[in-house]
């Protein structure tokens, strides 16, 4: 099965990086791919065999979802595995390096898009991720 790829290069400390990752309040300032989208909502108990849940919604109210998923492994500052909702399996890495963070996230794809779309998607939101930490370490 093909898996879909993104990462970034964030400049800040894992630390960093991690918290705005793992903590809702700070998802919900980055956890949508456009501007006409938000994260209204979010929670995460971070613990292996619990459930994060993030709102993303529409800014015009026309559709919302809750994107969660079960943590089946979390190393701190280094990875996190996930079932998603739907089933699919998601890992995000975390590698620190003399230039910053290097965020990749792996995912199964789900079968209703293009590959190519939903790769797009998943990629703007970790664009917005790393807007979003790049503003905090100013």
């Amino acid at each position: 099965m093909k898996r879909i790829v993104v990462k970034s290069l964030i400049k800040s400390s894992i630390a960093q990086v991690w918290e705005c990752w793992t903590n809702p309040e700070h998802v919900m300032n980055w956890n949508f791919a456009s501007p006409d989208w938000c994260c209204p909502e979010a929670t995460n108990n971070l613990q292996e065999g619990s459930e994060f849940h993030y709102t993303m919604a529409a800014k015009d109210q026309s559709m919302s979802f809750d994107f969660w998923g079960t943590y089946q492994e979390i190393l701190k500052h280094q990875n996190i595995e996930i079932i998603l909702g739907d089933g699919r399996k998601m890992t995000v890495t975390f590698e620190s390096t003399n230039d910053g963070v290097i965020v990749t996230e792996l995912f199964e794809p789900e079968s209703q898009n293009p590959i190519e779309m939903q790769q797009a998607g998943w990629q703007m939101i970790l664009d917005n991720f790393t807007k979003y930490v790049a503003g905090l370490s100013v």
